[in-house]
């Protein structure tokens, strides 16, 4: 299932809409620019950094619960944090893995 088809899955279960075209587009101009062996990278980042974002947006009362949060300044974080550190942070993460 791609990530269009999830977006569209997302908004018939719930109403409203997870991420937007230009999440998608901004997802895309990543990956070409850092190449797609770091497109899962960018997504756990952005993911990670929104969340705890989010959370502490939530828990200050700054935005509603119902309230959207826009998700593309968090996928240009984690693809700047890739374009610097990434090739070392995914060699880390497979260095887990090696016996």
């Amino acid at each position: 299932m791609c990530i269009r088809d999830r977006y569209w899955l997302f908004k018939l279960l719930t109403g409203k809409e997870g991420m937007g075209y230009g999440d998608f587009k901004l997802l895309a101009a990543l990956g070409a620019w850092l190449g797609w062996q770091m497109i899962p990278l960018v997504i756990l980042l952005s993911s990670f950094v929104g969340a705890i974002v989010g959370i502490t947006l939530l828990a200050t009362k700054i935005v509603k619960r119902d309230e959207g949060i826009p998700f593309g300044p968090y996928l240009a974080t984690a693809g700047w944090i890739a374009l610097l550190w990434g090739p070392a942070i995914v060699d880390r993460y497979l260095g887990l893995f090696q016996f």
